[in-house]
């Protein structure tokens, strides 16, 4: 369980936040645990000592995602990562990437349809390709790996914006399994203002 990072662009950690009387790294763990046979919480280190199950995050979150790892007990076949700030992920969500792993895939992740059009652009901002939006899919966490293949891709030391991309970098096959809409990563503010009016029982979120 990754929560380790700083919130920059939230303005503080907002893993912490409150949301419904309890943090938002609480809800996600709380999934996380009534599916797995343990969870290891990675946070920053003046947390540690407060945390239970808990190691120091690193500079990036790959590193973070190593020390996690390591602290995974080494007879463990299936290892999930998800991120604190996500705390609506389902035990069905869970369900399914795990069985997509025992299934014989080498990483499960969950995948959203991408609506708006897509462009790249280059350094100055020109658009050089517009990619077949259909083609393209948003992902999520928990994302599942056979834990010696995501132990192998870390041990490169290579970073990336999601574990998947690390695996998929030293060739393991990685499958997707339909993702969820109230999946919602709490990035900014007016994210926790949704998973407040979610949690008070307001299903629009607004």
């Amino acid at each position: 369980m990754v929560a380790a990072g700083s919130g920059s662009r939230f303005g503080g950690p907002k893993q912490f936040a409150d949301l419904g009387g309890r943090r938002v790294a609480d809800w996600a763990v709380e999934a996380a645990g009534a599916v797995s046979d343990g969870v290891v919480l990675v946070v920053p280190s003046d947390r540690v000592a407060g945390e239970s199950s808990a190691v120091a995050g690193g500079p990036t979150r790959a590193e973070s995602v190593r020390r996690g790892l390591a602290a995974v007990p080494a007879n463990a076949a299936v290892v999930l990562v998800h991120d604190a700030a996500r705390p609506f992920a389902s035990g069905a969500l869970f369900d399914a990437v795990i069985a997509a792993v025992r299934g014989g895939a080498d990483g499960a992740i969950p995948a959203v349809p991408v609506s708006d059009t897509v462009k790249e652009v280059d350094e100055a901002g020109v658009v050089v390709a517009t990619p077949d939006r259909h083609r393209l899919v948003a992902v999520q966490t928990p994302q599942g790996f056979r834990a010696d293949v995501l132990r192998r891709a870390h041990v490169t030391g290579a970073e990336g914006t999601d574990d998947a991309a690390l695996v998929e970098a030293i060739g393991g096959r990685v499958v997707t399994v339909p993702g969820e809409p109230s999946n919602r990563k709490i990035t900014a503010p007016e994210d926790l203002d949704w998973a407040r009016h979610l949690v008070a029982g307001d299903v629009s979120g607004r």
